[in-house]
């Protein structure tokens, strides 16, 4: 009999043992999922880039061919045919030099650009005759990184 209490109580052992052993392999198998699904593919969002407000602004008749700077296209002109007067608030990242281009229309005539920085007159150009052409540019200062 005292043989039977000791199988007994061996084969209760080692069904402890393997519950115990299969509880931490459910846990286990239950946080990795748990992980994946709370782990996102999600990459920290970029810092914002500090910018300056910047005026370009065209004067005189007709059309013309306007290529400015601004936050939205990362760095590279936008190109716009318009009619003139003309006149565009931007924001302009810190450290890139903001910039204003004109070409007249072939029927000619005369425009000016002038860019202003944070409400302050930086520069005038004018255009005149058949394709006429004429740049503003300025400096911001570097960004803080």
């Amino acid at each position: 009999m005292r043989e039977d209490n000791e199988h007994e109580s061996a084969g209760r052992s080692a069904d402890r043992r393997g519950f115990l052993i299969g509880g931490i392999a459910l846990l286990a198998c239950l946080g990795l999922v748990g992980y994946g699904i709370l782990d996102t593919d999600e990459r920290p969002k970029p810092r914002a880039v500090p910018t300056a407000e910047v005026l370009y602004e065209v004067t005189g008749t007709g059309t013309a061919e306007v290529s400015y700077l601004a936050r939205s296209e990362a760095g590279t002109a936008t190109v716009e045919k318009v009619t003139l007067p003309w006149t565009k608030s931007v924001q302009v990242p810190l450290g890139k030099a903001p910039i204003i281009a004109v070409v007249l229309d072939g029927k000619g005539g005369q425009a000016s650009c002038t860019l202003a920085v944070g409400g302050k007159h930086v520069q005038r150009a004018t255009a005149m005759g058949g394709f006429g052409r004429a740049t503003c540019t300025g400096e911001l200062p570097e960004g803080d990184g």
